[in-house]
């Protein structure tokens, strides 16, 4: 099963590619923002991520429950394997 996992904006690698660098876990990989409107994204902003894209913008305290919970029910070590495996 496929998750979106939240991660943190920590740099805007390409602008006119909508390209940004999310940590997840310690872990930082580019990550499409296209998806999201353009004053949306901000470096320190949390984000759901699937498939390398940011699907929506998520505040700080829902992203940490989000992850405790993922945590809690073995979802997220799966998820943070497959985010840290991946290019980038």
């Amino acid at each position: 099963m496929c998750l979106a996992i939240p991660g943190k904006i920590v740099e805007i690698v390409d602008v006119e590619n909508c390209i940004a660098k999310v940590e997840v876990g310690g872990v930082k990989r580019n990550v499409n923002i296209g998806m999201l409107d353009k004053d949306e994204a901000r470096i320190g902003d949390y984000v759901l991520i699937h498939v390398g894209f940011a699907m929506s913008k998520v505040d700080e305290k829902e992203a940490e429950e989000t992850l405790r919970t993922l945590q809690e029910l073995g979802q997220y070590q799966e998820e943070f394997e497959q985010f840290s495996s991946s290019d980038n």
